[in-house]
């Protein structure tokens, strides 16, 4: 969370300086409503990977796979940068990017299906940081 935190913080600087210059106080925080995915580990050979597991948003896609918004997938999420002015340099040869491409891609998920007891009751979407 904290290199999230740190790219979002980057985000906002300009408009994060002018509230400082106003002397409110500014704190940044990466936060999510609903939780929409949930963590679990797959075997590739012989390493043991992090995953994240849920069902993208249909036409989300990844390395050329386009999902259909029904089908559930765990998908390696990989390694944000340590250097976070990096993701924000475009200037460099290996930085040619543009909004069809771009460096670091947050797929959107759905929210999970709706659980409901056996009673019938429906159980509420779970949630984080709430």
């Amino acid at each position: 969370h904290d290199r999230l935190q740190a790219i979002v913080r980057r985000l906002a600087d300009r408009a994060v300086a002018r509230a400082n210059f106003t002397g409110a106080d500014v704190d940044v925080v990466a936060m999510a409503a609903v939780r929409a995915t949930r963590e679990g580990t797959v075997k590739q050979g012989r390493e043991t990977l992090p995953v994240i597991i849920g069902t993208p948003i249909a036409g989300e896609r990844i390395n050329g796979e386009t999902f259909d918004g029904k089908t559930e997938t765990a998908i390696f999420p990989g390694d944000l940068p340590e250097k976070i002015d990096a993701v924000f340099d475009l200037s460099g040869a290996d930085h040619k990017q543009d909004a069809a491409d771009p460096a670091i891609r947050f797929v959107r998920f759905r929210p999970p299906k709706l659980e409901r007891t056996a009673e019938g009751i429906t159980l509420s979407l779970p949630h984080i940081r709430l």
